[in-house]
């Protein structure tokens, strides 16, 4: 089949996401073509430069600017404002390419991004989600979930429900599995790399902390005051600083310093947070303020036992966290790890679908996680599902 991917860029998540699903439908013998922005454009271009049947396209998308430990909404909105001229040109040029090839895509599959979706829905072509946002809107969750955050809870679940609306399917992935609520939605376990895949747990005496700010000139002192060897990514520097030793980043050597650490210390990002829950390692989560799909899956790491969650970084917390990691390893222990094969099999089920022409399926027969069972709620009856 012809191939139609777009991949958003924000974060690296969705791009080292995408590259596993790419490398099967490669494999499978798929022509495709990517569309990707930012700094995602970068990686996944030097992935598959010598694959044949796959075309990388950059696009303009959309970036946030980030002050600490908080997404900075202002300085996001007017660095978009500015970019958006150029960013117009790029996408419609890049529409025009895609349009124009005679590469004619089959079916469209969307990793939250917008530009592929309105492609597919423009020339009337199936679009198939798979990321692990719409876990937000698409799943029933308890009321720990919104606890004291309800309007940001309904505000993330509004700005989710308003992206990729009505696709054909949308595969959900996830380390939590809380009822699936609407038709077409599948849960799937964490997509993983290889690398992750193939390492096995040997828990060691490091602490991991990965650190999105290389700014926060406040960290290094913090950890210093703790009785525990800390391994430092993000800082855009290497060296030895006491008890902490600064890398300068490695997937090889993050991947190591992972699957043997004591625990980890990071933000709210899912993929991070799936690597470890598979490796069985207890993680303390620190969300970035003004994101709350990374609170939501630090909300779960917490319920669940498998780390803990807190809004600041200081030094009391994590020496409280620290103490309290075996219980978390206990925790872990009834966590079964996956691999991709579940992923693929639904992958390869829905693209047969939509080459046989069969209407969208409310649920797909492939094993899976989790998905939808029962009537639509009332909200959902005659509207976009």
């Amino acid at each position: 089949m012809h191939i139609l991917y777009g991949v958003v860029g924000e974060g690296m998540g969705h791009a080292t996401r995408s590259r596993v699903v790419l490398d099967h439908l490669l494999a499978a013998g798929h022509h495709v073509r990517v569309v990707v922005s930012g700094r995602a454009h970068k990686f996944l271009t030097e992935r598959f430069k010598d694959k044949p049947n796959i075309t990388i396209q950059e696009i303009h998308g959309l970036h946030l600017s980030y002050q600490g430990n908080a997404v900075d909404m202002l300085r996001s909105f007017f660095s978009n404002l500015e970019e958006a001229p150029r960013g117009v040109l790029r996408n419609v040029e890049a529409y025009a390419q895609v349009a124009e090839s005679g590469f004619a895509p089959e079916v469209v599959i969307s990793d939250f991004e917008s530009w592929a979706f309105f492609y597919g829905l423009n020339h009337r072509i199936p679009v198939i989600s798979i990321d692990n946002m719409q876990v937000i809107n698409r799943c029933r969750h308890d009321d720990f979930v919104t606890d004291d955050r309800a309007l940001s809870f309904l505000l993330a679940k509004a700005a989710v429900k308003m992206k990729l609306p009505g696709a054909y399917h949308y595969l959900v992935s996830s380390f939590f599995f809380p009822p699936v609520r609407k038709e077409r939605t599948t849960l799937i376990p964490p997509i993983l790399r290889q690398e992750v895949l193939q390492a096995r747990r040997e828990p060691g005496q490091h602490v991991l902390v990965y650190q999105t700010a290389a700014s926060n000139q406040t960290l290094i002192p913090t950890l210093q005051k703790l009785p525990f060897q800390f391994r430092l990514y993000g800082m855009g520097r290497d060296g030895q600083e006491g008890n902490v030793k600064l890398c300068a980043f490695s997937e090889t050597g993050f991947v190591d310093d992972l699957r043997t650490a004591r625990a980890v210390i990071a933000g709210g990002g899912y993929s991070l947070m799936g690597e470890a829950v598979h490796l069985h390692v207890p993680m303390l989560s620190v969300p970035l303020e003004g994101q709350y799909e990374q609170e939501l899956n630090a909300r779960y790491l917490q319920k669940l036992g498998y780390g803990a969650f807190a809004r600041s970084l200081d030094a009391p917390t994590m020496e409280a966290f620290l103490k309290n990691t075996d219980a978390n390893a206990h925790a872990l222990e009834k966590y079964v790890p996956h691999h991709n094969g579940m992923l693929f099999g639904l992958v390869d089920e829905l693209l047969k679908d939509v080459e046989l022409h069969e209407p969208e399926p409310v649920r797909l027969n492939a094993p899976n996680m989790g998905s939808y069972d029962g009537p639509p709620l009332p909200e959902e009856e005659g509207g976009v599902h």
